[in-house]
């Protein structure tokens, strides 16, 4: 094994890493495989590329954007506020069409774990308290299953929508038992698949990578961009490619909310013939911590609410409305095609971005340590830096309280947290109750997704409902 460290100290002094080895004496063998392992995971020359570059991208940061800054323009945009009945219906049709066709594929985006939430496992796991205890996992299955059952009766075809989850190193078996333990929630076990993103090493500030362990290096996710480059490496877009899927929703797992798989944003973007969709918000204030979407000189992309001063974030159009008033809520349209095309060509162009984070790491004395202030980078990859790339883009505005409610903090932040998540659950649901003629709606009354999508299917003319109850 000598000859072999030899090999690996030549290598790792070429990138100025050789301190990974500093310990080599005091591990036992298998601590000495598994610390091997993690160093012939790292393709050392690329990561060290990454850091030089996630610190310049850090200094560029600070500029403020707001001279190149341009509204969404009109051309690549349109709202559900303001469509007709009319229109939306044909939206609806051309995106049940493509469901019908089994052309239709989900990307749920669930690498996070809930430690903000105050939980170790999956977020996709979290029962906020529903009357039914369901899961947003479950909810969001009964979505994809009501989706399917609704495109059968429009064209008397059934279609699959495959949903493939993106998971992480800390995530993956959890969630495989979960849906294992739950029976896929009714779901052909066939067509849910997971795969896991990758995961980048810690740095400090000077580009020494972490040892977290004497032997294992701190590493942490690439971020929700990581998305691209998992999709090729773990052979998802072969898959997509076999099963002729043109239309793929992607999405973060911790929107309660989530139309999953929208017909009409499907078919919003499928009638613009839109390679690159988003969903927005209306931002709710000048100063709400979200990302705005926007035109930046030639280009579209998400910029961080931080990136713009707020007297630019201000700013009103003729009408009163804020002029940069889409904000970002992770929910795109991709037709398979471009996300080839970022996985082949644009995937080391993306932007990297830095997190300065409190990182435990082992001290000169062979101690591990939990700092208790920054000491070190994380570098993420983010979903919505593909938006340059597209060639033909399409910007979808949906009402909040029935697209958007995410759940983020445990109840003590009374904000994007289980009782906020609950609450607009229930009263969306309430409302589909009215509008369908129930004369009272009392206490917690939940619609299940396996009965209504979007508040269509509800008899309840004249009818009073006391909760808690499911319908």
């Amino acid at each position: 094994m000598a000859t072999d460290i030899e090999r690996h100290l030549t290598k790792l002094r070429e990138f100025h890493q050789e301190h990974l080895l500093q310990y080599w004496d005091e591990i036992s063998d298998d601590e000495k495989l598994l610390l091997i392992k993690d160093i012939e995971e790292q393709n050392l020359k690329e990561v060290s590329t990454y850091f030089a570059t996630a610190i310049s991208s850090l200094d560029a940061d600070h500029l403020v954007l707001d001279a190149k800054l341009r509204p969404i323009p009109a051309k690549v945009s349109a709202s559900a506020l303001n469509s007709t009945p009319e229109e939306l219906e044909t939206y609806q049709d051309l995106g049940l069409k493509e469901i019908s066709d089994g052309r239709v594929a989900v990307l749920l985006m669930a690498g996070g774990q809930g430690t903000r939430l105050g939980v170790s496992y999956p977020k996709g796991m979290y029962d906020v308290g529903l009357p039914s205890g369901k899961s947003l996992f479950q909810l969001q299955a009964e979505r994809i299953l009501r989706l399917q059952n609704l495109a059968e009766l429009k064209y008397k075809k059934r279609g699959s929508i495959t949903w493939y989850i993106l998971t992480s190193e800390a995530t993956i078996r959890a969630t495989r038992e979960f849906f294992k333990r739950h029976n896929y929630f009714n779901l052909n076990e066939k067509n849910v698949i997971m795969f896991e993103q990758g995961m980048l090493p810690c740095f400090t500030l000077d580009g020494k990578i972490i040892l977290d362990e004497k032997y294992r290096l701190a590493r942490a996710p690439d971020g929700n961009g990581g998305l691209y480059r998992a999709l090729k490496v773990q052979r998802i877009l072969e898959d997509m490619a076999e099963k002729n899927i043109r239309s793929i929703h992607a999405h973060s797992v911790d929107n309660i909310l989530v139309k999953v798989a929208d017909p009409i944003f499907l078919g919003y973007c499928l009638s613009r013939s839109a390679d690159c969709g988003v969903k927005v918000v209306e931002k709710s204030s000048p100063t709400e911590a979200v990302g705005v979407v926007c035109q930046v000189d030639d280009s579209y992309q998400v910029v961080e609410y931080s990136e713009i001063t707020e007297e630019t974030a201000s700013l009103r159009d003729e009408n009163g409305r804020l002029k940069f008033i889409a904000g970002n809520i992770c929910n795109h349209y991709f037709t398979k095609d471009f996300l080839q095309s970022i996985a082949d060509v644009h995937e080391t162009e993306l932007k990297l971005h830095v997190a300065k984070k409190k990182i435990p790491y082992v001290n000169q004395k062979g101690e591990r340590v939990v700092p208790s202030t920054p000491n070190g980078i994380k570098i993420e990859k983010f979903v919505f830096d593909v938006f340059p790339f597209s060639k033909n883009f399409a910007v979808w505005e949906v009402t909040r309280k029935e697209e958007f409610s995410a759940l983020k903090n445990n109840d003590s932040a009374n904000r994007e947290c289980p009782s906020t998540a609950r609450k607009d659950v229930l009263e969306l649901h309430k409302n589909w109750l009215k509008q369908a003629g129930a004369t009272t709606v009392e206490g917690d009354v939940e619609i299940s997704p396996l009965v209504s999508y979007a508040g269509e299917n509800l008899s309840v003319e004249g009818k009073s409902f006391k909760g808690p109850i499911v319908l």
